[in-house]
């Protein structure tokens, strides 16, 4: 896996490598017009400087990697620190899954050090498959920002609110795909620590907000803030730096089709096209030849359905939200209630967020690892969301090397998750039923057609998109149903005095 990994070299490198070169050989008031390559800079301004920084070592591995026209360039030098710079940030991941362990209460009471949730815990963040292969195989750097989301996690979990709030404004301006589960942290800090007492009832006590905690938070945001913006904004550049952070012209979909509603919208207008077309209903020369042919592209146009607009899915999204932030708000279960409605938000976006990643899955998974440890409705759903989820992933390593090992990895962590879960819970209920078992067994069939079968068939030459299809698809009905059965856990959860009292 090492040499392979150390070897293989996927678009994302000469993303980064583009990042590199530009941060390294332009002033800033031109890191956000630089358009040489197709890959600009389009994220926040601190991974900018990140990209500024780790630019300063690259030059004494291959300095020809920060020639802003070097396209494409690629060497075993770049390659290597490109790998090793992943593996480095990596310690802000690792040193965040052992602060969320020691959030783990002990209450469960187990001698074997491998059965206990802390232990377990490490293993399925540490270990975790889609990360793996996003980053290290694929190759980007989501384990260095997702720890700084679980360190900000684990901090309000330990009532470390202005610390909480500091590392996850800081994480807002490293990636701002994180501004979907800001809701989460905004209304729990204001609910737990600007607001300093609940009565005996667990209703709000009103009086006691705080002016100076409030004050404090404002503080730590605006700071960052201004460090991050403040430049641009003296330049008169925000206006550009927001253009290139949030480009709606690139389409409702990713070019593989996110495992979410829209995938399930496209799919059945994709099927009443085809209906249409048999029925003679539908002129086969007012169909736009992409949404027949081209499959799954970035800028997919709807030919029955109503086309989606970026404010649609902004509507959608806050609308998915609003319930897991009233219930954070009105039945507070402390820091569970907080990672519940954190799960939910990244999940809702996910689920109708306009041009969302596949990969945005992961923002869900990995926080919703702390909840699975702790409560066997949670790790069914769990099992239901990070076997879909990273099964949807598949498309991202796509070559014939890649197969085994994507397939050996997935299998590794999919045994221990349900294994460990399930040895954790054994004197509990089955973790799932026997309608999930069974959907989750068909994935099985299904990669098989995709990765074999369909090959070997004519359709490949005319209907190259079907894997992709079928893969977005099917795991889309996972998903939702996941997100569906979090949120029905959440609704209908009973609070008691004890947790609405603190």
């Amino acid at each position: 896996l090492l040499i392979y990994t150390f070897c293989s070299y996927s678009t994302d490198f000469e993303v980064h490598r583009n990042w590199l070169a530009i941060t390294y050989n332009l002033p800033i008031s031109q890191w956000y017009y630089e358009a040489t390559s197709e890959w600009t800079l389009d994220y926040p301004p601190f991974f900018a400087w990140f990209e500024y920084a780790l630019s300063h070592v690259a030059q004494y591995f291959d300095p020809k990697m920060l020639v802003i026209e070097n396209l494409n360039y690629t060497s075993q030098a770049t390659i290597l620190f490109q790998r090793f710079s992943v593996i480095f940030t990596d310690l802000v991941f690792i040193y965040a899954v052992r602060e969320c362990c020691k959030c783990m209460n002990g209450k469960r009471a187990v001698k074997n050090t491998l059965e206990k949730p802390a232990f377990i815990l490490a293993v399925l963040l540490l270990w975790n498959f889609g990360l793996l292969i996003v980053d290290h195989i694929h190759f980007q750097y989501n384990g260095f920002l997702s720890g700084l989301m679980l360190l900000s996690v684990a901090r309000i979990c330990q009532k470390r609110y202005l610390e909480g709030a500091f590392f996850f404004a800081l994480l807002l301006h490293l990636k701002h795909i994180y501004m979907y589960v800001a809701p989460a942290y905004g209304i729990y800090l204001l609910r737990s620590y600007c607001f300093t007492a609940n009565n005996a009832d667990g209703s709000l006590k009103w009086r006691s907000f705080s002016f100076l905690h409030v004050s404090l938070l404002g503080l730590i945001v605006s700071l960052i803030s201004a460090l991050s913006l403040g430049p641009f904004i003296v330049l008169g550049q925000l206006p550009q730096v927001l253009h290139r952070l949030f480009p709606f012209k690139r389409g409702l979909c990713h070019a593989y089709w996110a495992p979410n509603f829209w995938a399930l919208y496209n799919a059945v207008d994709k099927a009443l096209t085809i209906v249409g077309l048999k029925c003679n209903v539908l002129d086969p020369t007012q169909i736009p030849k992409a949404s027949m042919t081209g499959g799954l592209v970035q800028e997919f146009e709807h030919t029955v359905l109503p086309s989606v607009t970026p404010l649609a899915t902004l509507i959608c999204t806050f609308i998915s939200i609003l319930p897991s932030v009233f219930c954070l708000w009105f039945k507070p279960q402390g820091p569970r209630g907080f990672l519940q409605c954190l799960v939910l938000c990244a999940l809702s976006s996910f689920m109708f967020g306009w041009h969302v990643h596949e990969k945005a899955i992961l923002l869900a998974i990995l926080p919703l690892s702390l909840l699975s440890v702790q409560r066997a409705k949670d790790a069914g759903i769990y099992l239901i969301l990070t076997t879909t989820g990273h099964f949807s992933l598949f498309p991202l390593l796509f070559t014939a090397a890649e197969f085994p090992i994507k397939i050996l990895l997935m299998l590794l962590f999919t045994v221990y998750s349900f294994s460990s879960l399930k040895s954790l819970f054994r004197r509990e209920r089955p973790l799932l039923n026997w309608l999930e078992t069974i959907y989750l067994i068909q994935l099985v069939p299904l990669e098989i057609f995709c990765e074999i079968i369909f090959p070997l068939t004519p359709w490949k030459q005319h209907f190259p998109f079907v894997p992709l299809l079928l893969t977005s698809v099917y795991c889309a009905l996972g998903v939702t149903y996941a997100w569906l059965k979090l949120y029905i856990s959440v609704l209908t959860e009973r609070v008691s005095l004890k947790h609405k009292v603190e």
